[in-house]
């Protein structure tokens, strides 16, 4: 078994690439099966900040017994690695390809982790412009609402840093793809990617959408179904948005600040390039982003969660999850 992971923040296209690598006979995908993150987190190489358990002592005693094995950390990397290359290779034999792809991004957050775990896997690292991530996510997810979304998950202070280190160092047989790149060209892209891969060429995978239909995961966007193949007639309306509102771009300014230069050189989007497509925008406003499901369910689920423990509903969903755990405790 053969395992390729596309490195990636949310809303960077990689559900896309995904799509288009899936379309190769060689290349086996599933949704997101976010595998990896829970047992980063299992306390040797980081810990949850709460737990149905001790999880401090259990990460001290699992370090301590870990010491103790004849091959100390690769006796427990071996361990879990027979876990992940179980489930893995069991999907994998749902089909006659020869690669698994993981396209999870929480992967991009554990890269350390990953890279002991799998160091022999290939890695595809897609970036896209910091700014242009940040525009899908909350227009996708929070009706565009930029601070909100900020505040639930500030995602490029948090995946830039992570993914540039990993782009300077290269622990691991990686290929860094553009995004925007993979939307004007996505055939010499994809190209670059089936050599990376080992794998004969396949133009026709450049229309994912004659393939397989593909099953949603979780975070999935709606867009890439509507199209046969990578378009780039919105690769710029994140820039329109800032450059008519002048307090989404007093955020940006303030996310980018907070991001060391040299991560942004390593995505490719140095500063002196990354306020570029905002200056040369122009014309009428970015329209209002579209609604779908995403944006309705994460909506309602703010508007539900915010006070919560003061709020009359906050009772009943309290007294709700006392009758679930009561009916559901063995």
């Amino acid at each position: 078994m053969s395992l390729v992971f596309v490195i990636s923040p949310p809303r960077a296209g990689s559900t896309l690439l995904q799509r288009m690598m899936g379309a190769h006979a060689e290349v086996f995908t599933h949704p997101e099966p976010h595998l990896i993150s829970p047992i980063a987190h299992l306390g040797v190489y980081d810990n949850v900040d709460k737990a149905p358990y001790d999880h401090i002592n259990a990460a001290e005693a699992t370090k301590a017994f870990i010491q103790e094995l004849p091959g100390g950390e690769q006796d427990y990397l071996d361990a879990l690695r027979a876990y992940t290359d179980t489930l893995y290779g069991r999907m994998l034999s749902t089909s006659e390809s020869s690669y698994f792809l993981d396209k999870t991004p929480a992967n991009a957050l554990v890269l350390p982790f990953l890279q002991r775990l799998y160091p022999d896997a290939k890695y595809v690292v897609l970036t896209r412009h910091p700014l242009a991530v940040f525009s899908s996510y909350a227009n996708s997810f929070f009706d565009g609402d930029w601070h909100g979304a900020h505040a639930f998950n500030p995602i490029l202070e948090r995946y830039v840093p992570a993914m540039a280190a990993f782009l300077r160092e290269r622990p691991v047989p990686l290929l860094h793809v553009a995004y925007e790149d993979v939307v004007t060209e996505p055939a010499p892209q994809l190209e670059r990617i089936f050599a990376f891969l080992g794998l004969e060429n396949d133009p026709d995978a450049v229309e994912y959408g004659k393939a397989a239909p593909a099953k949603s995961g979780m975070g999935d966007p709606i867009t890439v179904d509507r199209e046969d193949r990578p378009v780039a007639d919105k690769i710029d309306k994140w820039a329109a948005e800032l450059a008519h509102d002048s307090d989404k771009r007093a955020l940006a300014e303030q996310m980018i600040a907070r991001i060391d230069p040299a991560n942004l050189e390593a995505w490719q989007w140095p500063l002196d390039a990354l306020w570029a497509p905002i200056e040369m925008a122009g014309g009428a406003p970015a329209p209002k982003p579209a609604r779908n499901s995403y944006t309705f369910q994460r909506r309602v689920m703010l508007a539900l969660k915010k006070d919560i423990h003061s709020r009359p509903h906050g009772k009943i969903v309290k007294r709700v999850k006392y009758y679930c755990d009561v009916l559901l405790r063995d």
